[in-house]
């Protein structure tokens, strides 16, 4: 198979995705809608697999809502989906490889990891609102952990 088709190949697997993420993404959307940052709805999209409760996930998502840093970091709502993947699985080095493709993923999918970069707070640009944010890292997240 060439590089392009590839490429091709996998451009096209980043936009499909299993009914089921897209119903746990959806849901993260709306948890977004009901007073929660960005973090806490990812955190609390997987909250029936996590052995926390809501509370304690949305006081760990609390610091991230602008991302880390008011804008500044990372986007709040790959932050999220980095965290579940770490109490879902603490598996050491493969954790880590998943970790880093989630992020490699979630950069594709949504075009920057900054925060303020995917709102385009200094371009003028938005390369992909909240809501999108949300869906596409919980999508990533559901495909890591199947991994």
């Amino acid at each position: 198979m060439s590089l392009e088709t590839r490429k091709r190949a996998g451009e096209k697997s980043l936009r499909l995705a299993r009914e089921d993420d897209m119903e746990r993404a959806d849901r993260a959307v709306e948890i977004k809608h009901s007073k929660n940052n960005c973090c806490q709805a990812v955190l609390l999209a997987f909250a029936d697999e996590l052995g926390m409760t809501e509370e304690q996930l949305r006081q760990l998502g609390s610091p991230f809502g602008l991302g880390m840093g008011a804008m500044e970091g990372t986007c709040g709502a790959l932050v999220g989906a980095e965290m579940v993947l770490g109490l879902a699985r603490s598996d050491g080095g493969q954790m880590r490889r998943d970790a880093s493709e989630l992020l490699d993923r979630f950069v594709e999918r949504c075009g920057a990891e900054r925060c303020a970069d995917l709102k385009g707070r200094d371009t003028g640009v938005m390369l992909c609102p909240c809501d999108d944010c949300v869906r596409n890292a919980v999508i990533e997240c559901e495909r890591a952990l199947r991994a």
